[in-house]
């Protein structure tokens, strides 16, 4: 979910915090990616036909077939990624995994009764959830690609905007706005701009900027994000993003503000609930020292991911071949 109505309270309150850009300006940058999105993504967007890649035993290849793409483009760029995995959730999120679980299951009752090729589609993609093998099949990928990737306990995006704001990487990419929060200086998000049709172009969101146009410390903005509705604390009735700014701007915190209103209809368990998300969304500031992590390192074998590709994915050889080519570019 990430943060409520948050990109569209940035759009009117500091547009200027975002700038369209393009992704081969990030030449010699190093980037962290947010894998368990991407995988997502690939699984659901990568198909041919309406139907998901597979190879020749039916094995789904959507994710790694667009998984091996990004990657190149990105490496022939000279960008360097870096994918971080998400580990294991708090348990503060388990209410959010249930109802996406019960919208699974949801999705296949209506995907069994599922009469057109365009109902089929819709509800096969709900059904969709990221596992092991998807996972585990990234990590093999990454290992033939020689390309870096770390995988601990903890939500990717957190322990990818800390690696951004102590200067490790230079920016992370994810459509993820809770990024944000957890303090990420330089978020990449695919091009806000609707008007703009160029499938090159990318937007950058500064944090930075974005504090100083909205005149709030980032502890503050903290609590706008917690007060707009987040993954660990859901949003007090009728605070939409106009009224939880206007809210921190008047009292500076949630607590002020319900101290200050003590008639407000706030849910039993709120205070709780939000200072574990406060608490939560600063867990790893200044705690990650890189030397320290285990980052996955290897080096790239080119013969084997051909194999790979084209053995074991069933990915066209020309085309297996011409992105190979780009990546031969980058040593």
């Amino acid at each position: 979910m990430g943060i409520k109505s948050l990109t569209k309270l940035i759009k009117v309150n500091s547009p200027d915090s975002i700038e369209t850009s393009q992704l081969y300006k990030l030449s010699g940058k190093r980037v962290a990616i947010d894998a368990s999105l991407f995988i997502y993504q690939c699984l659901i967007n990568v198909r041919y036909n309406g139907e998901s890649l597979k190879n020749k035993n039916d094995k789904i290849t959507s994710h790694i077939s667009g998984i091996f793409y990004k990657t190149i483009n990105y490496l022939s760029m000279n960008i360097t990624p870096i994918y971080i995995f998400d580990g294991k959730p708090p348990e503060e999120k388990d209410e959010i995994i249930k109802n996406r679980q019960e919208r699974v299951e949801s999705a296949k009752a209506g995907l069994e009764k599922a009469t057109t090729d365009i109902e089929k589609e819709k509800y096969e993609k709900q059904c969709i959830r990221l596992t092991k093998t998807h996972i585990d099949d990234i990590k093999r990928l990454l290992d033939l690609m020689g390309v870096t990737y770390l995988h601990i306990d903890g939500e990717g995006e957190a322990i990818a905007s800390e690696l951004c704001r102590i200067g490790y990487v230079d920016y992370v990419i994810t459509e993820d706005m809770d990024t944000l929060p957890f303090g990420c200086p330089n978020l990449i998000r695919n091009c806000l701009d609707r008007s703009q049709k160029r499938k090159d172009l990318i937007s950058i969101i500064n944090l930075e900027k974005l504090l100083s146009d909205i005149k709030l410390t980032y502890e503050q903005f903290v609590e706008l994000c917690i007060l707009c509705g987040c993954d660990y604390c859901s949003n007090i009735q009728r605070v939409g993003n106009v009224k939880a700014l206007s809210i921190i701007k008047e009292f500076g915190s949630i607590e002020k503000f319900i101290e200050s209103n003590p008639n407000y209809n706030i849910p039993e368990d709120y205070i709780k609930k939000y200072n574990k998300a406060k608490e939560l969304f600063m867990l790893y500031k200044d705690k990650l020292k890189p030397e320290e992590l285990p980052f996955h390192n290897s080096n790239r074998n080119i013969s084997e991911l051909i194999t790979f590709l084209i053995k074991e994915c069933s990915i066209s050889e020309k085309r297996v071949y011409s992105a190979i080519k780009k990546m031969q570019y980058t040593y």
